[in-house]
């Protein structure tokens, strides 16, 4: 129960930092110089957790278990950091964006969590994202 917690209060606590930090990134700096000092950052802060967090395999033996996703992970990890850089700069609120951002998320998630991880989606479910969506309308209104 507390990673169950835990895990939902990191993800909704470093969203704000994320954001508030996102939206307060100079104008003028390049984008990828931004991102590119932000991942050595993220790189240097894992490996370290890695090293205190690791079983007895090393670090040769733990890269052979890892497949295509942490790659593709990587690719998206550098399409969302745009993304969101853009956004703000185009002239997005911080209050706005990343709800409307978030609601689209979780609309779009909706059919691929049913048809391809196998996930129940009840009335109550079906309910609430009628009213993500029609949140969205009203928020870009």
């Amino acid at each position: 129960m507390f990673m169950y917690l835990f895990s939902i209060l990191l993800i909704i606590a470093s969203n704000v930092l994320y954001n508030i930090v996102q939206k307060s990134t100079p104008s003028k700096v390049n984008p990828f110089l931004t991102l590119i000092i932000s991942y050595l950052t993220a790189a240097i802060i894992a490996f370290i957790i890695f090293l205190f967090t690791r079983t007895d395999k090393g670090i040769l033996s733990s890269l052979k278990e890892l497949n295509w996703t942490s790659i593709v992970l990587g690719v998206s990890i550098v399409g969302l950091e745009f993304g969101y850089l853009m956004a703000y700069r185009a002239g997005w609120k911080i209050s706005v964006g990343s709800l409307v951002a978030n609601i689209a998320l979780a609309v779009i998630l909706i059919p691929i969590g049913i048809l391809f991880f196998k996930e129940g989606f009840g009335f109550n479910k079906v309910l609430g994202a009628i009213f993500c969506i029609i949140g969205l309308v009203l928020i870009n209104r």
